[in-house]
């Protein structure tokens, strides 16, 4: 996700992956920044997947309330018909 850029401001962006580790549970990674600038992050993990899920799609409403637009790498479709779709 990303925010339109402010003047001469670059874009900030809040990114969100979900993946499966090797022992059967789930990682939430969150990573934030400004394009070009120093980033941050956080990892959570979920033992369930449905957890992970809710977790992630309320940390996308979150940063939806706060002006960031869903946004996908050139050359990826976003998930049609999932959950995660704004």
């Amino acid at each position: 996700m990303q925010t339109k850029p402010a003047g001469k401001e670059p874009p900030r962006y809040y990114h969100l992956i979900l993946q499966q580790d090797l022992l059967g549970g789930w990682i939430l990674t969150r990573e934030w920044g400004q394009q070009g600038g120093r980033a941050s992050g956080k990892k959570d993990y979920f033992e369930v997947r449905e957890h992970a899920e809710e977790a992630l799609i309320q940390a996308r409403d979150q940063q939806l309330k706060k002006g960031f637009t869903v946004m996908f790498a050139q050359g990826m479709e976003g998930p049609m018909g999932s959950r995660y779709e704004a």
